[in-house]
């Protein structure tokens, strides 16, 4: 059995093991044994999806997923075009007043250029109209709403990201990373993510409907944990991903394996470790 990559990686992984082994202790549940079936093996490889997992001050623990390099690109070239029309219509209007014209002309150039991002990332979105358009917004790492410092930093260093030239040096950061950080969110401590975050603790407990099915064998604890685990997953992965991961629980892990086969096998097995019990 491969002991499934969580979103928050092994830290979750033992969360689990350790809430769902005392669960199945129980008089009313299988109790568990010291050995670890030979089908079984722990797998040390990094989590197949890019999440991170994170606690805010009041005890929620969040489930974030950070945006790569191609979506912030998109959002980027938005927000520039915007910008682009914005100092084309100042450039018109202006055009006509002399000095004066080209005086206020630079300076909205200067707010717009080093202030449009800090204004919109300081919103209740959190995000610039590019980053609204494909669903994005700058958060702490805590998950918390970006702080006026943080959003300043991370927008001042755009010229350091912006080295030798194109983003050289922030697209290097970001695709060096798993979090997908340029240099500006190192700084800041900020995170790029997509706009809709999970509440890992309400998560947890939460499996897709399905009849319980009986395991063939008393398993580990590490090897419940991932069958929770992934069953409790399989909702917010795409039916390719959840059907490759259950591919890796052994056949025999079910009393009865002609009765359901890959995620629905899983979902069942799941069901009946935390129980849910015909």
């Amino acid at each position: 059995m491969a002991c499934l990559p969580s979103p928050s990686g092994r830290g979750a992984a033992k969360l689990l093991s350790s809430r769902y082994s005392r669960s199945l202790g129980s008089p009313h549940t299988h109790a568990t044994i010291p050995r670890i079936p030979s089908t079984f093996r722990v797998v040390t490889s990094k989590s197949l999806d890019s999440t991170v997992l994170t606690e805010t001050p009041e005890g929620i623990r969040l489930i974030l997923r950070p945006a790569g390099a191609a979506p912030r690109l998109f959002a980027f070239l938005v927000d520039f075009a915007i910008r682009a029309l914005v100092m084309i219509s100042m450039s018109t209007l202006l055009g006509d007043f002399g000095g004066l014209g080209m005086g206020l002309f630079l300076i909205t150039f200067f707010l717009i250029e080093w202030f449009y991002p800090v204004v919109f990332e300081l919103t209740v979105s959190g995000a610039t109209p590019g980053k609204r358009l494909f669903n994005l917004k700058v958060v702490m790492d805590s998950g918390l709403p970006v702080t006026p410092a943080a959003a300043l930093i991370r927008n001042l260093l755009r010229v350091a990201d912006f080295l030798p030239f194109a983003f050289g040096f922030g697209l290097l950061c970001m695709l060096c990373r798993t979090d997908f950080k340029r240099l500006g969110d190192l700084a800041a401590g900020t995170l790029v993510v997509y706009g809709s975050t999970v509440r890992a603790s309400a998560r947890l407990n939460q499996l897709p409907a399905a009849p319980a099915l009986r395991p063939a064998d008393d398993l580990s604890g590490d090897a419940q944990a991932a069958i929770v685990n992934l069953a409790t997953r399989s909702p917010r992965l795409t039916p390719e991903r959840s059907e490759e991961l259950a591919a890796l629980v052994p056949a025999h892990a079910a009393a009865d394996p002609a009765s359901a086969s890959g995620v629905a096998r899983v979902t069942a097995l799941a069901r009946w470790l935390v129980g849910h019990r015909p």
